[in-house]
């Protein structure tokens, strides 16, 4: 696979992750009632869970294409693909760990968490916008859309835990 079709993969994979993972924690988000590694808990094992089930599906989907089961490495290739997915994860399940050990409060640890999934969308835009070769107005845009997603997550994360 060549650089340029391995980067949407990859864009993709990150979008994806992200969107889970920030509706894992909006979703978890019910105010004092559960804890910040209550809910690094639920996010990771949520992404994993899906991270399995994209891996599983995609092999599938490989080998029907192929027409034969798939070998070790071909299995691999597919679980490294969809690797952006969980990786994804990892800045906003950390900053929810630091709500757990008492670093930040549960509420800090959250919205810090939320804050790295945005951050993560605008970076997934601005890499796509590359990869296509947009302009700064067309750029822009892609970001905005991509924020505007994240931003309805957080939206939800306020209504719930209020």
């Amino acid at each position: 696979m060549t650089e340029r079709a391995r980067d949407p993969q990859m864009i993709a994979g990150a979008v994806y992750g992200t969107i889970v993972t920030m509706g894992a924690i909006a979703a978890g988000a019910q105010g004092d009632t559960i804890s910040a590694g209550e809910v690094a808990g639920i996010v990771a094992g949520t992404v994993i869970v899906l991270w399995i089930a994209h891996v599983y599906s995609h092999s599938l989907a490989e080998t029907i294409v192929r027409g034969r089961r798939l070998d070790r490495a071909e299995l691999t290739s597919v679980a490294r693909r969809e690797l952006a997915m969980p990786i994804a994860a990892v800045a906003p399940v950390a900053s929810l760990a630091l709500g757990a050990v008492g670093v930040l409060s549960d509420s800090a640890a959250g919205w810090l968490a939320m804050g790295c999934g945005l951050a993560t969308l605008a970076l997934a835009g601005i890499r796509y916008a590359a990869v296509e070769r947009l302009g700064l107005l067309p750029t822009a845009f892609t970001v905005a859309v991509n924020l505007a997603l994240g931003l309805v997550i957080v939206g939800l994360k306020a209504g719930l835990s209020h």
